[in-house]
């Protein structure tokens, strides 16, 4: 209950009072306990008790920091469950003092309460004391009578033992605990190491003790924190999308002269590129700009220039430690669900608009008179290219690698080079062995100038058509020879030719038939011959100089030099080959570039008048799903960097990512699902690649996006079909996949154990029948889908439209739901830990971060359709601009 005034004047009853409460200092934690018969200000009432931590500066004498327990209603023997959290711009030092103040609230909606009395005390004191510990005298505001007796000791998170439970059980009655800690540090030096602290910032803390069904005590931590990710990520992005635009540009150029029909829509297209690099660049520099907060909040998530920053992007570890047990720790990251704010959902989201753009481009193609090519078609040519600009540098740096070997004569390293380039080689080969690229050649050759078809020579006029890629081919060009010679080489092979000369044809790409259509093949084919006789050359060489070595002691120098000469240097043998190969993965390269480029560039001409703006806000939504899922994987990474079993898991299949949408289907809530199903998906083309940091240097320890190609195209769906049921279905079958693939590599032994002992299998079971269960807000899916995350290594995520109202609901009941099933919470402590998670612990104060005021954004009417546990404490909600 934040805004309550310190110095409250109201005199109230002497009453013995006893609090727990813990505060990091440095390594040093402080603990107060409280209870025994509370006195309140009228004699026949009962107190709402509240109890405020203060920390006043020591030089200046002024309150630099305050936090509140929970309310704990109608009862003298208060039990405080909640932690506190003092601010970690503000240090404690040893001659810190911290106040304690004790509330009888009357009314928490208006946050009216009654002054009961307080005490201070300095930190020094406290670890002069003997075994650190303090008995304090509870003073009324005018210093005119005791009011209580307040006891402070000091207390370590993860040194919790039986005997220390059983005291503070004991000595409590069980009646009455506060805890509070500074969030400036921490109880576990892993969770500010350099690793954690290089992304992780500005922490907020936590803690509360909980009884358990033995009647034990367990300490719970909260800690949420910002992540660097928030920004970096979107702006090195961005910084990506201005290269690929710059670089399409620089290809459509490269495409050579066209047709005036071509050449208007190739100019068309680069203008429409270049105003998109031109808005992405005025986005980055504004972003370069901002200072501050790592973190985008909710209020801010239509802001233009913040439109790729994910909002309110959080992570949120709790960690417990119960007596004769090691401590546990459960991770989530909180996210506004990827979305396009700032353009709006008028129109819907992305995948109602992909499914229209897909319709709305076959009438734009006829229109331009260009070739309709489908998502399929316009995702391989992306592929194509991106593979020949991967592949092309690489085989030529194997091919100078192998000379080098040659050079040296060093069988080995030739063998090995050989090997190497002949893998690339051949992967570059069958990469281009696809009927699209030599459609969009044949296209290509009709858009040049002068093109003049058959049909049109015989008084028949022939449309337009196109596929894509920037291509020189010459109509004119002498075609090239059938086989390549290998000089040199004795009885080289010639490789055999494709089984046939022409691909099979796919009904719906269509075909020049006036174009030599076999030019292609004999081009492309000729990149295996020519690795063929490199290949045959190195086997020759060797064999010669086996031979050498094996030869007969008798023979003489000059014989053996004769022998030696025809292969006396085997670079100057292998170097025509070798450049032979290079210069016809070059040519291949070049066409194959170009053809797919001219796909491109009929795809991009047949965009709509909105074409623009759709890509625009995929790469927003994009952006803001990949930001959200480096903070996870990296988080995920850090926690199991010293589990071998996780590593292993890691290395051989993957990590798989869950998102917990707590998006409605209604109104604009709708197009945001949509948004972000499109963004989802978008992910799963994602790696990871983990390198050695140079240092543990926080600038050294950032992630690094090195390549990325956001596919405008993506398949749309047709028919009546749930959205809600259609995601659900959908990622089942992705989630169910993982666990097979994961069952068949791995074993199951490197996965974490829970104490509920119900198998993935089983789970998965369940979760497959509620989904194909038609049931209105069945929670059971997303329960059953977050434990199941759990248990196979996974990274949570869980989002709503702001990250902060209903994300913050789910969040604490996941985490009470595992304290009373991974960790015995008593029964009757269950809904009291949830209210005092939702009043006073991390998401609250994420809700303040984000709108500076502590009410979740519900109404009545909103709550009447919530399930039970989904709902706020009263006093916690009201009507509040998100």
């Amino acid at each position: 209950v934040t805004g309550l005034e310190l110095d409250c004047l109201s005199q109230g009853s002497v009453f013995p009072v006893y609090l727990l409460c813990s505060l990091t200092f440095n390594s040093l934690s402080l603990s107060l306990s409280a209870c025994r018969e509370l006195v309140p200000e009228f004699r026949d009432r009962k107190p709402n008790a509240l109890v405020q931590v203060a920390v006043l500066d020591a030089h200046e004498h002024g309150i630099i920091a305050y936090a509140c327990t929970e309310v704990v209603e109608g009862t003298r023997d208060p039990l405080f469950l909640t932690g506190v959290s003092l601010s970690p711009d503000w240090p404690v030092y040893e001659e810190s003092l911290i106040k304690l103040s004790v509330y009888d609230v009357k009314d928490k909606s208006h946050q009216t309460s009654s002054f009961l009395g307080s005490a201070s005390f300095s930190v020094a004191d406290l670890l002069k004391s003997k075994d650190q510990q303090l008995s304090l005298s509870l003073r009324t505001a005018d210093d005119s009578a005791a009011v209580g007796t307040v006891v402070v000791c000091r207390l370590k998170m993860g040194e919790i033992e039986d005997g220390e439970v059983d005291h503070i059980a004991a000595d409590t009655h069980q009646k009455c605990t506060l805890v509070c800690e500074a969030s400036h540090g921490t109880t576990n030096d892993k969770d500010n190491g350099p690793l954690m602290s290089a992304v992780f910032k500005n922490p907020v803390c936590k803690v509360y003790r909980f009884q358990t069904v033995d009647s034990k005590w367990m300490l719970v931590r909260e800690q949420m924190a910002e992540c660097t990710l928030s920004f970096s990520i979107p702006m090195q992005l961005l910084s990506l999308f201005i290269q690929e635009d710059s670089r399409r540009i620089q290809d459509l150029n490269d495409l050579g002269e066209l047709s005036p029909h071509w050449d208007n829509l190739r100019r068309d297209v680069i203008a429409r590129y270049s105003q998109l690099i031109k808005i992405y660049q005025e986005t980055l520099a504004e972003l370069e700009k901002l200072t501050g907060p790592v973190f985008k909040p909710s209020c801010s998530k239509a802001q233009k220039y913040l439109e790729f920053i994910p909002i309110n992007l959080h992570t949120q570890r709790m960690r417990v430690t119960c007596p004769r047990k090691t401590d546990s720790f459960y991770d989530v990251i909180t996210v506004g669900a990827p979305a396009a704010h700032f353009q709006g959902f008028k129109n819907g989201g992305l995948q109602k608009l992909l499914s229209r753009y897909e319709a709305e481009k076959k009438s734009y193609s006829t229109a331009y008179q260009c070739i309709y090519y489908s998502p399929e078609h316009t995702a391989k040519a992306r592929e194509i290219l991106s593979t020949v600009a991967q592949l092309q540098p690489l085989i030529c740096g194997l091919a100078d690698r192998l000379l080098l070997a040659a050079q040296q004569r060093s069988s080995h390293s030739l063998r090995e080079a050989l090997k190497s380039l002949a893998e690339k080689t051949e992967q570059f080969v069958h990469a281009l062995k696809d009927e699209l690229v030599k459609s969009a050649l044949l296209a290509l050759h009709a858009a040049r100038p002068g093109y003049v078809s058959k049909s049109q020579t015989s008084g028949q006029p022939e449309a337009h058509s196109t596929p894509t890629q920037h291509q020189n081919t010459n109509p004119n060009q002498t075609p090239e020879p059938d086989a390549i010679i290998c000089n040199n080489v004795a009885g080289s092979q010639t490789p055999p030719k494709r089984e046939n000369s022409t691909p099979p044809k796919s009904q719906d790409i269509p075909h020049h038939k006036e174009y030599d259509e076999e030019e292609w093949d004999r081009v492309w084919a000729n990149v295996a011959k020519s690795l063929n006789c490199v290949i045959a050359m190195v086997d020759k060489l060797q064999e010669q100089d086996n031979n050498n070595q094996d030869s007969t002691p008798d023979q003489t120098l000059a014989d053996v030099i004769t022998s030696h000469n025809p292969t006396a240097d085997w670079r100057d043998q292998l170097s025509p080959l070798v450049v032979g190969l290079k210069d016809c993965v070059s040519e291949v390269a070049e066409r194959a570039s170009k053809s797919m480029t001219f796909v491109l560039l009929q795809e991009a001409s047949c965009s709509t008048p909105h074409g623009l703006q759709l890509q625009q806000r995929r790469d927003t939504v994009f952006s803001q799903a990949l930001a959200a899922l480096a903070c996870g994987f990296v988080m995920r990474l850090y926690a199991g960097i010293e589990d071998k079993g996780f590593l292993r898991q890691l290395h051989t299949v993957g990590v798989v990512a869950q998102f917990e949408s707590l998006l409605s289907t209604y109104s604009e809530e709708i197009g945001m699902l949509e948004d972000m199903e499109v963004g989802i998906s978008d992910l799963q083309r994602v790696t990871f690649r983990m390198t050695e940091a140079a240092s543990d240097d926080p600038n050294n320890l950032q992630p690094i996006v090195m390549f990325c190609q956001v596919e405008l195209p993506f398949q749309p769906v047709f028919g009546d079909i749930s959205l809600q049921e259609r995601i659900n279905q959908r990622n089942f079958d992705i989630l169910e996949a993982y666990y097979k693939s994961l069952s068949d590599k791995v074993p199951l032994d490197c996965l974490p154990c829970f104490q509920t002992q119900t198998d993935v299998k089983e789970l998965l079971e369940t979760l497959g029948q509620n989904v194909v269960t038609k049931k209105r807000k069945n929670v059971e899916i997303l329960w059953l889908a977050g434990a199941i995350c759990r248990r196979l290594n996974g990274i949570r995520f869980t989002s709503c439209k702001s990250a902060k109202d209903r994300t913050s609901m789910s969040v604490t009941l996941e985490q009470c739901a595992l304290l009373r099933d991974e960790h015995q919470l008593h029964k009757d402590y269950f809904v009291r830990a949830l209210d005092c998670m939702r009043r006073e612990g991390c998401r609250i104060e994420n809700v303040q971060k984000n709108i500076k005021c502590r009410k979740y954004a519900f109404n009545m009417l909103q709550l009447m359709a919530f399930p039970k546990f989904y709902r706020p404490p009263e006093g916690t909600y009201g009507k509040v601009d998100s």
